[in-house]
């Protein structure tokens, strides 16, 4: 299978983040969409092995911050292809609380929406985690960074725990 086949969905590019036992973490994730409007909910799908992942299983809480175009790889970067388990993300970078606790990302943020696990199903080497939406809001203007943008213009690669990573 052309691996290149997957990558024509489009995505967009977000900062997934939680909290568990008042330590923070993020992630960056582009499987996120919209499944319900009433109540409105959102199906995230991360990785088993990423740190995220078992911050959110634990909590059952999360929030996700839209990236802009303007995000440089570094922020990318420290996201994406770094562990929470290595480094603290939000020493490096701006961030507010949400009303969950779940830190929201204010460098490249454009709006943001805090969620609540209402259902989780083991995907293989992913959980889908289906969440109510709790809260939201816009944080500034600009266009919303999609994963056609991040590989084609900004040049950026997938991690290795990224969907898309691994051909079948």
């Amino acid at each position: 299978m052309d691996i290149k086949a997957l990558q024509k969905i489009s995505y967009g590019l977000y900062v997934v983040s939680s909290v568990k036992d008042g330590k923070l973490n993020g992630q960056i994730a582009n499987s996120i969409i919209q499944v319900t409007a009433e109540p409105a909910q959102l199906a995230v799908c991360l990785h088993k092995n990423n740190l995220t992942h078992e911050y959110i299983s634990a909590s059952k809480k999360l929030a996700i911050s839209v990236i802009s175009q303007e995000a440089p790889l570094k922020f990318i970067g420290d996201f994406g292809f770094k562990s929470g388990r290595d480094i603290d993300k939000f020493s490096l970078h701006k961030f507010k609380p949400g009303i969950n606790d779940c830190p929201i990302s204010l460098e490249y943020g454009l709006a943001f929406l805090e969620a609540e696990v209402v259902s989780q199903s083991d995907v293989g080497t992913h959980t889908l985690f289906v969440c109510r939406i709790t809260e939201g809001g816009i944080l500034a203007e600009g266009e919303p960074m999609t994963y056609d943008y991040y590989h084609n213009v900004v040049k950026g690669k997938s991690p290795k725990n990224a969907p898309t990573a691994k051909a079948y």
